[in-house]
C-alpha cells in the first residue's frame, strides 16, 4: 500500500501548479477507487508521483489530468493507483508470525491441501516467506499447500511473479535460508538472486482490489495474511473488508495483522488470539 517514507519538504519551484483543490480531489479519487485515506501531510508525495503521470500522458495541468482520469480511462486508473500505492515489505517481516503459522498448519496436515491467502503481496517477499515456512513445516519442497497472493498494484505483482531480488534485499536473511531457498543470479542477473522454482510453483499471483464489491476468490483459507494494509483505511472500510474475510476463513483459521493494527472495532467478527493474530469471533457459522 502507501509507502511509509517521509514526505519531502523540498519547496523549490514545481513544474506544474498543484493547488489544495487538486490535492483534495486526488484524495477523494483514491479513497473512492481504492479506499485509501491519504493524510493531509502527503501533498508533496502525491505531487511527486503524479507529476510523472502528467509527463507520461502529456497533460499540462493537474486539472486536465484529473478530468482525463474521471472520464474513465481504465489504463490510466491503473497507473494512477499504482503511482500512489508503493509497497514497503521485507522477507519474514513480523517474524513471530511464521513459527505460529507453521504450528497452525502442523495441526492440519491430515485435513487435505492447505490453502493460504496473502492479501497484500507487494513485490512478493511476504508470500515467498509463507512458502518457505511451509517447506520447513512439511520438510519438503513440495508441500500440499497453495498460496493465493493478491495486490492492487499490478507493477509490484509483476516483480513478485519474477521472484528476482537484489542481494541487498536479502542481506537480513540467515545464510542457511539464503542457500536453501534462493539461486544466485548469473550474467544479466549477477548481484541478484531468484527464489527456487518450487516456491514459485506454490503461489498464484492475482490482481485484486480489496474494495471491489465481489472478490473472485473461493475459500476456505486456513490462514489469511492482511498485514500493514488496514492502517491505510478508515474504520468503516476496515470493517467492510474484515466482514468479507469471515466467510472465506476456515472456522478454526487465523487472520494475521500488522504490528500497528488493531481490530477492536470489529469484535463481533474477530477476536484476538495472540499478538496481532486473530480468530473468528463465531466459529460455529
Amino acid at each position: 500500500m502507501i509507502s511509509e517514507d517521509k514526505d519531502s519538504s523540498d519547496n523549490r519551484a514545481r513544474e506544474y501548479s498543484f493547488t489544495q483543490a487538486d490535492f483534495d480531489r486526488v484524495r477523494k479519487l483514491i479513497y473512492k477507487h481504492a479506499g485509501i485515506s491519504l493524510s493531509t501531510g502527503k501533498q508533496n508525495m502525491v505531487y511527486s508521483r503524479l507529476a510523472r503521470r502528467l509527463r507520461a500522458t502529456g497533460m499540462q495541468s493537474f486539472n486536465d489530468y484529473l478530468n482525463y482520469l474521471e472520464r474513465g480511462n481504465s489504463e490510466e486508473w491503473e497507473a494512477f493507483t499504482n503511482a500512489l500505492t508503493t509497497n514497503l515489505t521485507a522477507f519474514f517481516r513480523e517474524q513471530h508470525h511464521f513459527p505460529m503459522l507453521e504450528r497452525h498448519v502442523d495441526k492440519r496436515k491430515n485435513q487435505g491441501k492447505i490453502q493460504l491467502w496473502c492479501s497484500a503481496s507487494s513485490t512478493g517477499e511476504e508470500p515467498y516467506s509463507m512458502a518457505m515456512a511451509m517447506v520447513q513445516a512439511f520438510k519438503t519442497f513440495t508441500p500440499p499447500v497453495h498460496i493465493l497472493a493478491t495486490d492492487l498494484d499490478t507493477n509490484v505483482l509483476a516483480k513478485a511473479q519474477m521472484g528476482i531480488y537484489p542481494m541487498d534485499k536479502l542481506e537480513k536473511l540467515p545464510q542457511d535460508k539464503l542457500k536453501q531457498f534462493f539461486l544466485k543470479g548469473k550474467g544479466a542477473h549477477a548481484g541478484s538472486a531468484r527464489v527456487r522454482p518450487e516456491l514459485r510453483n506454490m503461489i498464484t499471483f492475482r490482481q485484486l482490489n480489496l474494495l471491489d464489491e465481489n472478490w473472485p476468490i473461493r475459500g476456505p483459507f486456513d490462514a489469511i495474511f492482511c498485514r500493514n494494509v488496514m492502517i491505510y483505511f478508515d474504520k468503516e472500510t476496515q470493517y467492510k473488508i474484515l466482514k468479507k474475510f469471515v466467510p472465506l476463513l476456515a472456522p478454526d483459521g487465523l487472520l494475521f495483522a500488522g504490528h500497528s493494527e488493531s481490530f477492536q472495532h470489529a469484535i463481533d467478527l474477530f477476536k484476538l488470539r495472540e499478538k496481532t493474530v486473530y480468530e473468528l469471533a463465531n466459529k460455529t457459522r
